[in-house]
């Protein structure tokens, strides 16, 4: 199980209509706001890919400047991962190819770039152990 805090942004003449959005949504907890327009969420998911699920439902919300992940907490998959760096097939081999040109290599890890983060966890939770 993962759980993550969540730290929303809106403009503060829009701040009742997304809490009251985030209040209904099935896809978070909601936990607090300020005057300023932020609010904070939690989200839960069986893995990084339900909650970035949860995530894009939260972005959607009408008058949602930004929702940001801010902390996690994943022990059961944090220990499922820690099981397949511990048996060394985590680094890809291109990596460890020295006739390969750095150019060619493909970064997944930007956290802007959630779509390509979402890919990379699928693939990495589909990594057999």
């Amino acid at each position: 199980m993962n759980i993550s805090s969540i730290v929303v942004k809106t403009v503060p003449k829009y701040l009742d209509e997304v809490v009251k959005s985030l209040k209904d949504c099935e896809a978070c907890d909601y936990h607090m706001h300020d005057e300023l327009g932020r609010i904070i969420i939690t989200i839960e998911g069986a893995g990084v890919s339900e909650e970035l699920e949860k995530l894009k439902i939260i972005e959607a919300i009408p008058h949602v400047v930004t929702a940001d992940m801010q902390m996690a907490y994943s022990e059961d998959e944090l220990d499922a991962h820690m099981e397949v760096i511990k048996g060394g097939n985590v680094v890809p081999k291109i990596l460890n190819d020295d006739n390969v040109d750095p150019s060619n290599i493909v970064y997944n890890g930007d956290l802007k770039k959630k779509d390509d983060l979402a890919s990379f966890t699928k693939k990495f939770d589909e990594t057999k152990r």
